[in-house]
């Protein structure tokens, strides 16, 4: 009988680890989280960080429309020269152009991408862009 109780036990707890790989992350409120495209600027931009804010701006507008009209997913243009910005700034650790994405508290670092691509190879950043912003949403 301790066998079989054992068992079960086991095998409710392998089956409860394995649900949560597939939960989606859940804000405060029980809902699902919003995906927040945060792009950080400072008061003076270079042509490139003018090219990652633009491009990502058009990724979303054109492709994601119905996420973004439906609140799924979220971009923000945040000034960080801004004494009301230093906040979030500070949550995300940026001190120079940025751009984040955060699903529900998972967090990615896309600033290298951009920088990358943003201004010599737009329609790489785009694809890159997007394959990020999939891996999130789905």
């Amino acid at each position: 009988m301790k066998r079989l109780v054992f068992l079960l036990l086991a095998f409710a707890t392998l089956v409860s680890c394995g649900n949560a790989q597939n939960k989606q992350p859940m804000n405060q409120s029980g809902k699902k989280a919003a995906l927040e495209v945060l792009y950080f600027h400072g008061a003076q931009r270079c042509v490139t960080c003018r090219a990652i804010e633009s491009l990502t701006k058009e990724v979303l507008d054109n492709e994601y429309a119905d996420a973004m009209k439906s609140g799924n997913l979220v971009f923000k243009v945040i000034d960080i020269s801004k004494s009301e910005n230093e906040a979030i700034a500070d949550k995300y650790e940026v001190a120079w152009s940025s751009l984040i994405l955060d699903k529900g508290g998972k967090v990615v670092n896309i600033s290298d991408l951009g920088f990358s691509y943003a201004k010599s190879q737009p329609e790489t950043f785009k694809i890159k862009l997007r394959e990020e912003l999939n891996k999130l949403l789905n």
